[in-house]
């Protein structure tokens, strides 16, 4: 049986050789690298294999003039459809009711389900999000809508403490430190990677959102970017010292660009990088070049029927 983990790094693009922008081409970071076939993650990287990892430049604009944003990004991510041509703009931060509806109409969360398979969000979210959500005073992102759509739950702070779900900061450190929950589970950073990639093989698909990149993109600093960028190749170090590329696929992607240039504060329209690891990774990464790739991608690693034909604007 083949395991999927989708590591969505929001707000993460393919920018410039530019030290004074862009954290990705200063940050010591050997083993993004090295799944880059030992370049570092800029423009021009080209479409590359290392023998374990595929990485491949990917368009997020689809198509569709104007800045790429989160929310109708993420819904094409989760359903293969071209949201923003289907709604005829890119859209963003939360879905509007046009996002929501293709969301509900089929995702990847509800076709592993529908199939008999089992799947999670595994971010935690403390009690003041769930609240904010069952008044009305929040609207989920798209792919919590797309969770919520396949009456899959979102994890509490009971699966924080239990360890069954993560901090979207990998280690844990902004539940002590932000939340003010003193006392739930802390890792470092290789153990944060490991314990990831053993959450990832208790079930068929398993999404984890690390929605720091697109914050520290709108408001820097650069050191912050470094830091967050080091701090994820670290994770990831330790998540690829265990993982089994046979039993086991780990895609890794964006819905737009962001975190790449720091010399503004507004997404770009740079392409995004989509990385695929393990011995599915080809099966995985057949015909994608754009954000509409990926969910097929996953389905056929998982044995699951594609998604039908986009059937282009609503």
């Amino acid at each position: 049986m083949t395991h999927v983990l989708l590591i969505f790094l929001d707000g993460v693009g393919l920018g410039d050789d530019d030290p004074s922008t862009n954290p990705f081409a200063v940050a010591h970071t050997p083993t993004l690298n090295a799944l880059a076939g030992g370049r570092r993650w800029l423009r021009g990287t080209p479409r590359v294999d290392n023998g374990r990892a595929l990485l491949i430049p990917t368009d997020p604009r689809l198509g569709v003039p104007g800045r790429p944003q989160s929310a109708s990004g993420q819904a094409t991510i989760l359903t293969g459809r071209n949201v923003p041509q289907a709604i005829g703009e890119h859209y963003g931060p939360r879905p509007n009711p046009a996002i929501r509806a293709i969301i509900h109409q089929d995702n990847i969360f509800k076709r592993v389900r529908q199939a008999g398979g089992s799947a999670a969000l595994i971010n935690a979210y403390p009690p003041r999000f769930h609240e904010l959500i069952r008044r009305g005073k929040r609207l989920p992102s798209a792919y919590q809508e797309a969770v919520l759509s396949a009456d899959l739950p979102i994890f509490t702070q009971a699966e924080m403490y239990s360890g069954a779900a993560m901090s979207p900061d990998w280690t844990g450190e902004g539940w002590r430190t932000d939340l003010g929950y003193p006392d739930t589970p802390l890792y470092g950073r290789a153990e944060a990677g490991a314990h990831l990639a053993r959450l990832a093989m208790q079930r068929d698909f398993t999404f984890f959102s690390h929605w720091l990149t697109d914050v520290v993109g709108h408001r820097g600093p650069l050191e912050r970017g470094v830091a967050l960028v080091e701090l994820f190749d670290a994770v990831l170090a330790g998540l690829l010292a265990v993982w089994d590329d046979t039993r086991g696929l780990v895609v890794i992607t964006s819905d737009h660009g962001n975190l790449e240039d720091l010399s503004i504060r507004q997404h770009t329209t740079n392409d995004v990088p989509t990385v695929a690891i393990g011995a599915a990774r080809h099966r995985f990464a057949a015909g994608l070049h754009d954000l509409t790739g990926i969910t097929p991608g996953v389905l056929r690693v998982l044995g699951l029927s594609e998604p039908p034909p986009d059937p282009g604007p609503a």
